[in-house]
């Protein structure tokens, strides 16, 4: 059974952690360049395989007494938020062009950067960190997914224009409050416990 509050809040999470990540730029550059459909097919099937290795970890996690998993999700959190406000702008990294688009040599274009590029990010982390907090790794699962999908399609397709009018900065420390938040939860929890 998917719990909707779980999806919707792990979706939130992971949405604007990914928002200002590298990765959704390299989506936008990608875009530019490629059919949009090709693009985000290899992205969507690399971000799917992240979420799936991710919630497996987070669910190992579940096998601890949970006023230990309580505040490691707490320090956990507390540290991606961190990351977060002490991350400085990042470039667009550069992106290879495919010899032709065929939809194979796009996709896999997209899925080759994006495996590469998120394999153990923040987002990936904090997906398992929620998988162990709320130990329902199908709620978990499906939330991490369409907030990772639903920056890649923003990014592929109308990245510029959203940069324009939200400024990074601001979607970051609304990232980084959430996450704050969650971390001091899971420390409580696991104090009171």
């Amino acid at each position: 059974m998917i719990s909707i509050t779980v999806t919707a809040l792990v979706f939130g999470v992971i949405f604007l952690a990914e928002l200002p990540d590298k990765t959704a730029l390299a989506g936008l550059v990608l875009g530019t360049r490629y059919r949009a459909s090709y693009v985000f097919a290899g992205v969507a099937a690399a971000f799917a395989l992240h979420v799936a290795l991710a919630v497996a970890a987070g669910s190992v996690l579940t096998l601890l007494p949970q006023q230990i998993v309580h505040a490691l999700t707490g320090v956990l959190f507390l540290g991606g938020a961190a990351v977060l406000l002490m991350k400085k702008g990042e470039d667009e990294e550069e992106v290879r062009r495919p010899e032709n688009q065929s939809f194979w040599k796009v996709s896999g274009a997209g899925f080759m950067l994006i495996l590469v590029a998120e394999f153990g990010d923040l987002t990936q982390i904090m997906t398992a960190n929620l998988a162990a907090r709320y130990d329902d790794p199908l709620s978990v699962g499906l939330g991490a997914v369409l907030g990772l999908w639903a920056v890649a399609g923003i990014g592929i397709v109308g990245g510029k224009a959203l940069m324009k009018r939200v400024p990074l900065a601001l979607i970051t420390k609304i990232a980084a409050i959430v996450m704050v938040a969650l971390g001091v939860w899971s420390l409580w929890e696991a104090i009171a416990g």
